[in-house]
């Protein structure tokens, strides 16, 4: 059976045999939107396939973290969206239990059995594949086609995980996609691409709208009330503003048009203007209106549980819950949303260190570690940060370590940025460690090394840039 990726059918085949041949699996996943949607499909497809499985979840897989899975009772251990990185010390637990990795990250210089990665097949596991991808795959393999309908999960990931460009998905998450709408669980459009079109009332999704900067409208309250007034539509409800949603397809290309016009006559670079039109994807299940029923919307959802210590909340819903966990998850979104917002303004107000080839802050305990990546990204082109340089982060993470975080732009990868190799590069050289993607990669070091660590991620991507 090929599955949705043919290039990891028998690393994907592998992973399933060993699966169903274990009294026991514990799965171990990461804590963000693609591994909560990770272990979201894997637990699924074993509990489909009737094998018995715990779930647990970390931060980050460090040896802590290892010793402590390897301490409990089961021979089997399904990783998922981590484990390839830390597989050196992975395979030191042989003893205790056998591995089993479905994962996209830069896997460490060891090997294992049983291993499904696409960068072990030449396929870019920062923009081809995610850990739900990976998943996916290892999924199909165990239940075969009854198993389709988590392709909207691994979507979910791939989104949540930064893959998604205004075009959509590529390479192997195209497939996934086409799995998907086969399915009947995932619908893919061409609408506008901004954030909220499913909850935010109209100003406020034009205010927010971050990736395009239309002068006058975003950021500008005001000036999105005004250009949504001066429009010929009715675009009230009961004294309210519609959402995007609520709009006709007539109304909503009237409202896109104008958008792009107001866009060009404001001076807006030509290839950004039609950036304001991109993919879409849509959950077909969820109700209109709702966090769930946009991908983008699911995948900041789950972000808002698991990093505040609520994985369980976020593994909930993923699996179906619509009820007590669903509303618990709302409540962390609203919340998440605030300290998102406050961490940006800290980092305008603040502002960034700026050296010869990447840009930086440190947010100390002002912004929580397991956010201060997104703050990061969502900071990358903001009034005083270089879009065109890559942005590295630091959190306090205890008395003794410093979380760092680093974002980059497909635009500096294709120049030749690797953020996976800077971070684990730098981090070893300060007695840290780090790694992840191209383009967004994240370490651990000892506190009062960031200077040490700047300079040497400095010199990195200057020899990555040539």
């Amino acid at each position: 059976m090929a599955g949705p990726v043919p290039e990891l059918a028998d690393r994907a085949v592998a992973c399933a045999d060993r699966l169903h041949a274990a009294d026991s699996v514990l799965l171990a996943s990461h804590i963000d939107a693609d591994g909560l949607t990770s272990a979201a499909v894997a637990a699924t497809a074993l509990e489909r396939a009737g094998v018995p499985f715990d779930v647990v979840f970390e931060k980050q897989l460090d040896e802590a973290a290892i010793a402590r899975i390897a301490a409990t009772d089961h021979e089997t251990v399904l990783f998922t969206d981590f484990g390839s990185g830390q597989l050196d010390v992975v395979v030191e637990y042989a003893d205790a239990f056998t591995p089993v990795i479905a994962d996209h990250h830069q896997p460490a210089d060891a090997d294992t059995e049983f291993h499904c990665n696409p960068l072990l097949e030449g396929l870019n596991g920062a923009s081809e594949l995610s850990g739900a991808g990976a998943a996916y795959c290892v999924a199909r393999a165990l239940g075969g086609d009854v198993n389709r309908d988590l392709a909207a999960l691994a979507v979910v990931g791939a989104v949540g995980d930064m893959q998604a460009g205004v075009d959509g998905l590529t390479g192997a998450n195209e497939r996934i996609v086409a799995d998907g709408v086969a399915a009947g669980v995932l619908q893919e459009g061409t609408d506008l691409a901004m954030y909220g079109r499913q909850t935010r009332p109209l100003p406020k999704l034009l205010e927010y709208a971050s990736d395009v900067q239309v002068p006058g409208i975003s950021g500008d309250e005001s000036g999105a009330v005004r250009f949504l007034s001066e429009l010929d539509l009715d675009l009230r409800a009961d004294g309210e503003w519609k959402r995007w949603v609520d709009l006709t397809d007539d109304e909503r290309r009237t409202v896109a048009s104008a958008l792009l016009k107001r866009a060009v006559a404001s001076g807006v670079p030509a290839d950004r203007v039609n950036d304001l039109i991109g993919t879409t994807y849509t959950l077909t299940a969820e109700a209109e209106g709702t966090e769930l029923r946009d991908v983008s919307e699911f995948s900041t959802l789950l972000n808002a549980t698991a990093r505040y210590d609520r994985a369980d909340v976020g593994l909930a819903v993923c699996l179906g819950d619509r009820g007590e966990a669903l509303d618990r998850a709302r409540t962390l979104l609203r919340n998440h949303r605030k300290n998102l917002s406050s961490g940006l303004e800290l980092v305008k107000s603040e502002g960034v260190q700026t050296e010869e080839h990447v840009q930086w802050f440190d947010a100390g305990t002002k912004i929580r570690e397991t956010i201060v990546g997104i703050v990061a990204g969502m900071a990358l082109g903001a009034d005083g940060v270089d879009r065109d340089r890559p942005i590295v982060a630091f959190s306090a993470a205890g008395d003794d370590e410093v979380k760092v975080s680093a974002r980059g732009s497909h635009a500096l990868v294709r120049r030749g940025l690797d953020l996976s190799a800077a971070m684990r590069e730098a981090a070893r050289s300060v007695g840290g460690d780090g790694g992840g993607h191209d383009v967004a990669a994240g370490a651990t070091i000892p506190a009062g090394e960031q200077e040490a660590f700047v300079a040497a991620v400095d010199d990195a991507v200057a020899a990555q840039f040539g």
